[in-house]
């Protein structure tokens, strides 16, 4: 068993940091509530807005279809990693790095994957073993519409110059605090609209200006707040996995500290009985 001294320092040890846990988790959860309601807020519309022009998108034909919904075979992939720049989020990170990993490995093997990432954690990793084009970590530092909307343009000039057959986001979709779904989802080329029985029946609307005017002047839009969608329901997820992750760990600082305690009293409790006894023992040994 340890000695007074060590048990006091580990006692010491183990509350200053359940202290920063603590204190963690208060900040996780404060920034938590902003993102979690920007995100709630945000997400019909961009799934609205999606859907509507995915259904224009494959109505036009020809030379009146969209670029940017081009069908290419497919030989260069380009993923989007979106992680965090900061740990202590259980396995936010690394849940983004697998599925990373799972796409070039099975999904795509065999062709040219590359990767855009955003978040420094995803980036030390991936660029070890695979080819990382770009790194946009410093989103974070000013998470902006703007800032978003100037790497989602770069990612369209990728796919439209033929540098990439296909543009595929993963990040980790916030349901609750402590549920993040990673997701996978096509960002270019724009995915036709799957439609079933009644509702694949072409409905005669009078578009005003034209669809072909529409569709690119919209398209552009509608991916750049795809994208920050996307980001937006990562950051919410690190707040969400950083708040569960550090409640978790000041549960078990607090068992640790109080298993602690408990020892140092039953050995503070046994070093006065060992006084006592050698008090009383040396008493007798005077009497006698």
């Amino acid at each position: 068993m340890a000695n007074l001294k060590e048990l006091r320092s580990r006692i010491t040890s183990v509350s200053s940091t359940m202290q920063i846990t603590s204190a963690m988790k208060m900040v996780s959860a404060a920034k938590l509530n902003k993102a979690q309601m920007a995100i709630t807020a945000m997400r019909p519309y961009a799934d609205k807005l999606t859907e509507l022009l995915q259904s224009l998108s494959a109505s036009l034909e020809g030379d009146s279809a969209s670029s940017f919904s081009e069908q290419r075979e497919v030989n260069k992939v380009l993923v989007v990693a979106i992680a965090s720049n900061r740990g202590l989020a259980g396995a936010f990170n690394s849940n983004i790095v697998k599925a990373s990993r799972e796409l070039y490995d099975n999904v795509y093997a065999g062709k040219q994957v590359d990767f855009v990432t955003i978040g420094k954690k995803v980036n030390d990793i991936v660029s070890k073993t695979h080819t990382v084009v770009a790194n946009k970590s410093e989103l974070f530092d000013d998470l902006t519409f703007a800032n978003v909307a100037a790497i989602a343009e770069e990612l369209m000039e990728m796919f439209t110059n033929g540098s990439y057959d296909k543009i595929v986001v993963i990040y980790n979709k916030f349901k609750n605090a402590a549920t993040q779904i990673v997701t996978t989802e096509q960002f270019l080329p724009i995915k036709p609209v799957e439609t079933e029985g009644e509702k694949s029946a072409n409905l005669d609307y009078i578009f005003e200006p034209s669809k072909e005017e529409i569709v690119e002047e919209l398209i552009p839009k509608s991916l750049k707040t795809q994208l920050y969608k996307a980001i937006r329901d990562s950051f919410a997820s690190e707040h969400g996995a950083r708040m569960t992750a550090m409640h978790k760990a000041t549960d078990n600082a607090t068992e640790l500290r109080d298993s602690l305690k408990l020892q140092y009293n039953k050995a503070r409790q046994a070093s006065i009985t060992n006084e006592i006894l050698e008090i009383v023992g040396g008493a007798e040994a005077l009497n006698s």
